[in-house]
């Protein structure tokens, strides 16, 4: 039996959920907007965040941000996850010693979040990405990896979001079944959605843990092909490190 739900506190949640880099300060209507809903509950809602020290009221600006506190749920969340725990050194390990960037992140709705990311780009710009970063499914390897792994309910819902976003959708499509029949053929997948980006992916099945996905991705102008062969085997070896190393704390097949 489904356990009931509660809308307010679901909404309330919608409300923190509307602030992105980049957003900074949002009034009630563009609260309305992203969120879908009602300028009434929106600015009930937001006095109740505000009581409870979870988002700030920017008086002249009419406008709010998010309060200090919501910084340390992210805290406590990364310092008491054994996956971080057991994957962040040994990823740092492999983006020293190959100069590389190494990423892990889980899907959250359409989009992967970064949980941790070490990198060694040469590309200033590309060095910007942190945990707590989002990048879309569709377009990178990290997401096509993930989905090489998701549900197939949740896998088709999600091309309808994509296909109604993506006007380019039927070459995404062919791009996004290459890489899942990658992903099960090789173990990785890989994508180069920016210019000269090559990224490679793959699903990290921890025993008892949602679907995590480690990357590997460097700047480079040699042809995607070969770079994704040689990093390949290296981001295969961390993910069978990662998952030993779990198993050896106290993960469980069973």
């Amino acid at each position: 039996m489904p356990t009931p739900s509660n809308r307010s506190l679901e909404r309330g949640i919608e409300i923190l959920r509307a602030f992105r880099p980049g957003s900074t300060l949002l009034g009630n209507g563009e609260l309305a907007e992203r969120t879908g809903l009602a300028p009434a509950t929106v600015s009930r809602l937001t006095q109740t965040l505000v009581g409870a020290g979870l988002l700030e009221h920017d008086r002249p600006a009419r406008a709010y941000r998010l309060a200090a506190p919501v910084l340390s749920f992210a805290h406590a969340m990364r310092t008491g996850s054994t996956v971080l725990q057991v994957a962040a050194p040994r990823m740092r390990a492999l983006a020293e010693k190959l100069r590389i960037n190494v990423g892990l992140a889980v899907a959250d709705r359409s989009e992967m979040l970064y949980l941790e990311s070490i990198r060694y780009n040469k590309k200033a710009s590309l060095r910007s990405v942190v945990s707590g970063q989002r990048v879309p499914i569709e377009l990178t390897s990290l997401g096509r990896a993930w989905l090489a792994t998701a549900p197939p309910a949740r896998r088709a819902e999600l091309t309808k979001e994509f296909e109604a976003r993506r006007s380019n959708w039927p070459r995404l499509r062919r791009e996004i079944d290459k890489a899942i029949e990658s992903v099960r053929r090789r173990g990785w997948c890989a994508a180069s959605w920016q210019p000269e980006i090559v990224a490679l992916a793959m699903p990290l099945a921890l025993p008892n843990e949602r679907v995590h996905v480690l990357n590997a991705s460097l700047s480079t102008s040699e042809p995607a092909n070969e770079v994704a062969l040689e990093l390949g085997a290296p981001l295969l070896a961390l993910g069978e490190q990662i998952t030993r190393e779990f198993i050896a704390r106290g993960g469980s097949l069973a």
